[in-house]
């Protein structure tokens, strides 16, 4: 998937009215994704993600265990948003990220992430969780 795309996509399951709201989804979510991620499957998901997308899972050394709350409110934070909005665009995030990698890099990620995780990873972005 190409990074307009990626950005298309988003903008749309997030219902924002620009692109640059689009991006800031995309930034705070996948940062915030960034930080929570341990082992060398960071690199993995950023080689199947557009170049200027998966560049916002390296833009920390952090490398920190939180409950999915603790990663909403954290989204929120750095999105400025309120956390039922900051929920949506992560989860709405997500499931283009899912759309994007190929289905075994998928499935490391669910590995990667503990199963309290899957709210956030099962959204199909149309309102509904598999």
């Amino acid at each position: 998937m190409k990074y307009g795309d990626f950005i298309g996509h988003v903008q749309h399951k997030c219902r924002v009215g620009t692109q640059g709201e689009a991006v800031k989804a995309v930034r705070s979510t996948l940062e915030t994704l960034g930080e929570r991620m341990f082992s060398n499957e960071k690199e993995h998901l950023m080689s199947q993600l557009p170049e200027e997308i998966g560049y916002y899972l390296s833009q920390t050394e952090k490398n920190e265990k939180y409950d999915l709350n603790e990663f909403y409110e954290k989204v929120s934070e750095k999105e400025g948003t309120d956390m039922p909005i900051a929920v949506h665009h992560a989860r709405s995030v997500m499931s283009v990220v899912k759309e994007a990698v190929t289905p075994g890099q998928w499935r490391n990620l669910l590995y990667e992430l503990p199963e309290e995780y899957a709210p956030l990873l099962d959204y199909k972005g149309d309102g509904e969780e598999q």
